[in-house]
């Protein structure tokens, strides 16, 4: 089972939890201090490429458990749909695997949307809560809407036309100075090998969290009228050139959200856990060792 071409090197260990449609990856490392489970993105994310510089920093101070999302990273084969519900219930399978009552949630994106909800859902079992640039939050006009449901609901549009284009490697780097960054990334060229690579063996596209996240109509999956119910310690770390998540979005969750701290980094991208890795992983630990 898994993906025998998806490589952790020198991370930390892995860890497979059966489940009825596969097996669930997870990337452990540290042996003291309070659990925090890494949540990555959508797409092509996984946790060696959300994580790769945030789970030896925080392992310093914590038990450290990365998740490979189901049909991500080495969570394949994955025989089922992954939709919101779905994603929800990994978060409590991992949980239950490492007997942790509580732990804190770190996400970013579609995972940070995951933690948001799953604070809301489960409030005994998250201590603290990190969302980066979370997904969630955001609704768009009449027509814009109805064009990503199109895309949502057309295989041609979300996954076989995007697995034709990044199959070039320029395109994939083309994707990450556009979408996810936003100035210079020290490992930029590591970056998009990783992430070129991911595409060759196993194509390109939104996640089904994200397809089944869109009704034609509004959002599905729509947090903001729910916020205000989270009640552990919040931080939401924002890219002020963020051109998936704006600023403004992330601002208000933070506002509706009981005490939540808010720290923008001006000049970051979508993706500035990778863009800023020290920065970010610093705002990370100290918030949480504040707990």
């Amino acid at each position: 089972m898994g993906d025998i071409a998806y490589d952790i090197g020198d991370l930390g260990a892995s860890v497979r939890i059966p489940q009825p449609e596969g097996e669930l990856h997870v990337i452990t490392r540290g042996e003291r201090g309070g659990p925090v489970l890494l949540l990555s993105g959508a797409g092509n994310d996984n946790a060696v490429l959300s994580w790769r510089h945030a789970i030896p920093a925080l392992a310093e101070e914590h038990r450290v458990y990365a998740l490979d999302w189901p049909k991500q990273g080495g969570s394949r084969p994955w025989n089922g749909v992954a939709d919101h519900d779905r994603m929800l219930r990994c978060i409590t399978a991992v949980l239950d695997h490492f007997d942790l009552e509580r732990a804190a949630l770190v996400g970013l994106s579609q995972g940070g949307a995951l933690a948001l909800a799953y604070a809301i859902e489960h409030p005994e079992r998250v201590s603290r809560l990190v969302a980066l640039a979370p997904a969630g939050i955001i609704s768009f006009p009449p027509v814009v809407h109805q064009a990503l449901w199109l895309m949502a609901r057309w295989r041609l549009l979300n996954r076989t036309i995007p697995s034709l284009i990044f199959r070039s490697r320029a395109a994939c780097a083309w994707f990450a100075r556009r979408a996810l960054f936003a100035g210079p990334v020290d490992d930029f060229d590591q970056i998009v090998d990783e992430y070129h690579a991911d595409v060759l063996r196993n194509g390109a596209g939104s996640s089904d969290w994200q397809n089944n996240s869109i009704g034609f109509r509004r959002m599905r999956v729509d947090l903001r009228p729910k916020l205000h119910m989270i009640s552990c310690p919040t931080l939401i770390i924002q890219g002020g050139r963020d051109v998936g998540v704006k600023p403004e979005h992330s601002r208000a969750a933070a506002h509706a959200i009981p005490g939540a701290r808010y720290e923008l980094l001006e000049d970051g991208g979508h993706w500035a856990n990778r863009q800023k890795p020290q920065q970010v992983n610093a705002l990370i630990a100290d918030f949480l060792r504040d707990g």
